[in-house]
């Protein structure tokens, strides 16, 4: 057996509805063969972590440890890894463990995130029933294959950001094969829209950017877009009818007009959802059928696609735009995440 060097791990958790986070100590799971311990030094908030907290997409196993754009330092490893030494800098984004067999639907194809048998990175369960924790702490074990390693030309506090929101845009790029001269719109510039601005860009395609106000406008034609639509006013919206072949909704308010999104994309165009509503969606049967569109979704990135991401994010030097805060003052970048006023991703240091 290996000992880790935090066998009892403190970090900030949830400890029921409607309450701030406090500091909290659980018993960390032993270290098994392929799993290693990860000394935190980041962690980014994403705003999955605001809908475990507040029990927005089902019951919450409380208390929980929320957090899963971990940037961090090996410290101890099981005695079959063999990829990662001790010191290795590594991020670890939403999923921390899966069976990876060969006979696994899921894992054999790359779509590890999917597998039967997977444990997302906070708010799951092993199978011995011990509830996974996460980034909002000191320290963290997951399986080793989950531990991606940090390419140096990017900064521990911006490949936070790139171990899930970075892959969770990039990974449908990747899979539909978007490719140079594409007609690409992303709707909902914030965390997961201004990445994935950039990485359209970087890709060569057209990009246009959607959003309520003209707030953003000139940070998105910097970030990348060749055009940009403010959907509260009639003369943009008519610029924007048919124009798209993929449409990447970043979006999960309760308000989204799905119906008018569908009617910027053209004939045998795509829209995607990366952002995953807590309400069902409206939209008319009609508006996909005679018009040959097609609405789909994206979970987060397999293990080659968050290393993917990373690599094309380092040499296309694609990065978030961040707000750092000490782990310490957690509760305020989560108000601040609530508040829709961080531009575009807060990154919580130890």
């Amino acid at each position: 057996m290996v000992d880790g060097k935090f066998n009892n791990i403190t970090g900030w958790a949830a400890k029921q509805n409607g309450t701030p986070l406090e500091p909290w100590t659980y018993e960390a799971r032993p270290i098994g063969t392929k799993d290693v311990e990860i000394q935190i030094q980041c962690c980014g908030i994403c705003g999955s972590d605001i809908h475990t907290i507040d029990s927005g997409w089902g019951k919450t196993n409380h208390p929980v440890i929320v957090g899963h754009e971990i940037i961090g330092k090996v410290t101890a490893k099981g005695d079959e890894v063999s990829h990662l030494q001790i010191g290795d800098l590594v991020g670890v984004g939403a999923q921390a463990f899966g069976c990876l067999e060969s006979d696994c639907r899921a894992c054999s194809r790359g779509l590890e995130p999917h597998c039967p048998k997977g444990v997302f990175t906070y708010n799951a369960k092993y199978p011995d029933g011990k509830v996974s924790q996460g980034g909002y702490a000191e320290a963290v074990r997951v399986n080793s294959h989950f531990a991606i390693r940090i390419p140096s030309e990017i900064s521990p506090q911006e490949a936070a950001p790139l171990m899930c929101a970075g892959p969770t845009v990039f990974t449908p790029m990747l899979r539909k094969g978007v490719k140079k001269g594409d007609r690409v719109g992303v709707v909902g510039i914030g965390g997961l829209g201004h990445l994935a601005l950039q990485f359209a860009r970087a890709l060569g395609c057209e990009v246009t950017a959607f959003s309520s106000s003209d707030n953003k406008k000139e940070e998105c034609l910097k970030l990348g877009a060749t055009k940009f639509i403010n959907i509260k006013k009639e003369e943009d919206l008519k610029k924007a009818k048919m124009s798209l072949d993929y449409l990447y909704i970043t979006s999960n308010a309760k308000s989204n007009d799905y119906n008018k999104m569908a009617s910027w994309v053209d004939y045998e165009g795509q829209m995607c959802l990366l952002a995953l509503p807590e309400n069902n969606l409206d939209i008319n049967p009609r508006t996909l059928i005679k018009g040959s569109k097609y609405i789909g979704g994206s979970l987060i990135g397999g293990i080659k696609d968050i290393e993917k991401t990373l690599s094309f994010a380092a040499e296309h030097n694609i990065r978030p735009i961040i707000e750092k805060m000490p782990m310490s003052k957690v509760n305020e970048g989560i108000q601040s995440v609530r508040d829709g006023k961080v531009r575009y991703r807060v990154v919580l240091e130890n």
